[in-house]
């Protein structure tokens, strides 16, 4: 049975940018480390979106904004994002990266094969896939299980699910330089609804139907509203050229509590999209360099996580969204429609002090937070 320092249960996005901030520390090239996923990761799978100011991934980010439209029934808002830009990254140039750079390093192995089972026996840890079994140190798994948030009702889980089209219009009819971070112009029918448009050129854009809600949707009902929204847009001819789909888990569920001293839940599988957007690229970078600061102490990972002020916020936002979901689109209206939106991204970074926190929370629908709050209390 071969024996590794640390084992990867899926190398997705967590895995792959823990294990990147491992080669870049330069402080386990003499470790053996094992990635194992059944998914090859050779394809774009999913892309990625966030605010930044810091140059990060700049290398391989496809597209920026530093404008972006927020619109409802009510009102279109321009938001300057100065000093933030909008980056995306399209995971196959993400893929390319990390395997490009994994591929320089001997003390690292990748197996194709889906993990079965894993486990902490003592002072190492089994894992065991359809095919083999390996012993290690450490295991980071980010292999994501619902049911523990669902076999409970204490905090609830709301689902940011969607479907996307990369669409080629005849017609130029989006604005090269301004993304459209939120339109909740489209039919709520008593859920938090809004498109999502990443124009790439004037008639080049993806466009994303997302839902913030307990249940998801038919695909069919995804695909009509895009079909229906693409009709708004003015365009008459189009080709579809890449689809995508995800459902991220909102919720503020203590996956901590399952970790050990020598297995870490981490990406999904550890809570690592911020509960109250879903953002995932960004809070997964942090995460990491946190993690890999963290395996330098030598401490068990039991100790790895510690509850902050922001867990608080957002456990009342998906509280509200999970018990009155129609409300979504007034909380996001209310913070938005201002032109502090650098504010609010330093907010949702978790980055802001006390007296900035309470100018954001002064934004929004004051009645709803503070039931949500006096129900958590009593």
């Amino acid at each position: 049975m071969n024996h590794y320092h640390y084992i990867f249960t899926g190398n997705g996005l967590s895995a792959l940018l823990t294990l990147f901030e491992m080669i870049q520390s330069g402080r386990f090239s003499d470790k053996k480390i094992l990635l194992i996923d059944s998914d090859s990761k050779n394809k774009n799978d999913r892309t990625w979106c966030f605010w930044d100011t810091k140059n990060l991934f700049d290398e391989i980010s496809a597209k920026k904004w530093q404008l972006a439209w927020f619109k409802n029934k009510d009102f279109t808002n321009q938001l300057n994002l100065n000093p933030y830009e909008y980056k995306m990254i399209r995971s196959a140039d993400f893929y390319k990266l990390i395997f490009d750079e994994i591929a320089k390093h001997t003390n690292i192995d990748m197996f194709q094969d889906e993990v079965v089972d894993f486990s902490e026996l003592g002072n190492h840890c089994v894992v065991k896939t359809k095919t083999k079994s390996f012993t290690c140190n450490k295991v980071f798994n980010s292999i994501y299980n619902p049911e523990l948030v669902k076999s409970q009702k204490k905090i609830p889980l709301v689902q940011q699910h969607f479907i996307g089209w990369f669409i080629k219009s005849k017609e130029a009819v989006f604005t090269e330089n301004c993304t459209t971070f939120m339109d909740f112009s489209v039919e709520q029918k008593g859920n938090t609804r809004f498109m999502y448009v990443l124009p790439t050129s004037s008639t080049e854009a993806l466009l994303e139907y997302t839902l913030f809600s307990k249940d998801l949707l038919s695909k069919e009902e995804y695909e009509r509203e895009i079909e229906d929204y693409i009709k708004k847009l003015g365009i008459t001819e189009y080709e579809i050229v890449e689809k995508e789909q995800g459902n991220i888990p909102m919720t503020c569920f203590p996956f901590w509590k399952n970790n050990s001293k020598n297995i870490i839940n981490i990406g999904s599988a550890g809570g690592w999209s911020k509960a109250s957007t879903g953002y995932t690229f960004k809070n997964s970078v942090k995460k990491s360099k946190e993690l890999v600061r963290f395996l330098k102490t030598g401490k068990d990972f039991t100790k790895f996580h510690k509850i902050n002020k922001f867990w608080c916020y957002d456990l009342l936002l998906i509280d509200i969204l999970y018990q009155t979901n129609q409300h979504g689109s007034a909380i996001f209206s209310s913070m938005f429609k201002t032109e502090k939106a650098p504010l609010i991204f330093k907010f949702l970074d978790e980055e802001t002090s006390f007296w900035e926190d309470l100018k954001v929370i002064w934004m929004c629908p004051k009645g709803l937070f503070i039931k949500a709050l006096l129900k958590r209390i009593f």
